[in-house]
């Protein structure tokens, strides 16, 4: 990307923000908080970027005027002075640059939002299981590194201790716009708890991320469309731990989705955690058609691709974290990102993904 590249992108975000700036002049905005407030987070970002690149040019001037000044300057001791300085503002441009190269890659209108994850074990039996807890835990423990707040929607156990399924909502700031990189089949291989003759296993756990349904979008539920049951909750193996059918099962007719909630003792509760999830469910499938039509480049799909998918590997003997999209990104301190530390593969694998799109769309 040149600096006239960005220069014409900058153009069309002043453009934009003149846009906002009478747009919330207006008080008639305000009659819609959720619209005032979207409106508000775009201005804030774009701000950010105009912050950002004013940053970039300083760097960029500076850079220039010491280069000019070190051609003509032949006194060792501040020739030294001025090429320090000189290798200080191309780092600073360099990291600037960066910046820049992630703040011009055009937001999901889903970014902003809360988002929905569910993980269920697919192939490895308890292991794959055991495993699903532990991603569980990974993704709390991100959660509370990045402030963000976790409420349990669902969840089903195994006897060992692992997890059949489980369903959880973060909120905070910009959730889905990093959540939405773990959707896909992640791998595991060690050697399992139950294994006698130390044999490494592959097992395959899936994660599903959905952005959460606001009351801006468009999605009418009409209660004759839906088939509502209940049951008891259960517990590991099956067992039965609530003898009140406070467990909701609703199937939506039109789309033949089924959901269900059995995490609170009320049935109430429990129909609104279901229908909060079913609302989600469907703005994916809005998303997935949207994209369809409108994205020519699968790179532009992220968050709403195959779940089939192999995304990660999690090699245990070789304490290796594996993405496998955009150029392999390898972390050799699994511990780590078990602990939380996600970041360490989300911000180069946001990095790769960016250069990627942002050379698609100046290529177009």
């Amino acid at each position: 990307m040149t600096p006239d590249d960005i220069s014409r992108q900058i153009s069309l975000f002043h453009a934009r923000h003149q846009e906002i700036e009478e747009a919330m002049s207006d008080p008639g905005i305000y009659a819609s908080p959720a619209r005032a407030a979207s409106l508000s987070r775009e201005r804030n970002r774009l701000e950010h970027i105009f912050e950002v690149y004013d940053g970039w040019k300083q760097s960029l001037l500076h850079l220039a005027e010491n280069e000019e000044l070190l051609k003509s300057e032949s006194d060792s001791e501040f020739r030294s002075m001025i090429e320090a300085d000189i290798e200080t503002q191309k780092l600073a441009a360099e990291q600037s640059a960066t910046e820049m190269l992630l703040l011009l890659v055009p937001p999901d209108k889903a970014d902003s939002r809360n988002a929905i994850v569910e993980i269920k074990p697919a192939v490895g039996g308890e292991e794959a299981s055991l495993f699903a807890s532990e991603l569980f835990r990974m993704y709390t423990k991100y959660a509370e590194l990045r402030r963000w707040k976790y409420e349990l929607l669902d969840m089903n156990q195994s006897e060992l201790g692992g997890l059949k399924g489980v369903m959880f909502q973060l909120s905070g700031t910009d959730i889905f716009s990093r959540m939405k990189f773990e959707c896909g089949v992640h791998r595991v291989q060690r050697v399992p708890v139950t294994e006698a003759g130390g044999r490494i296993h592959t097992s395959t756990v899936t994660v599903s991320v959905l952005p959460e349904a606001d009351e801006l979008d468009d999605i009418v539920i009409k209660p004759e469309d839906l088939e509502i049951s209940t049951f008891h909750s259960s517990g590991p193996g099956g067992q039965k731990v609530n003898k009140t059918d406070s467990a909701v099962r609703i199937h939506h007719i039109p789309s033949g989705l089924v959901v269900a909630s059995q995490q609170e003792r009320s049935q109430i509760r429990n129909r609104e955690i279901a229908l909060r999830i079913l609302k989600s469910h469907l703005l994916e499938r809005i998303r997935s058609e949207e994209s369809g039509k409108h994205a020519e480049s699968k790179r532009l799909q992220v968050g709403t691709g195959d779940r089939s998918e192999r995304i990660r590997t999690y090699n245990f003997p070789q304490n290796r974290v594996t993405d496998h999209r955009f150029g392999v990104i390898s972390v050799y301190d699994l511990p780590a990102v078990l602990e939380g530390n996600l970041d360490l593969l989300l911000d180069p694998l946001f990095l790769a993904y960016s250069k990627e799109v942002v050379d698609y769309l100046l290529k177009k």
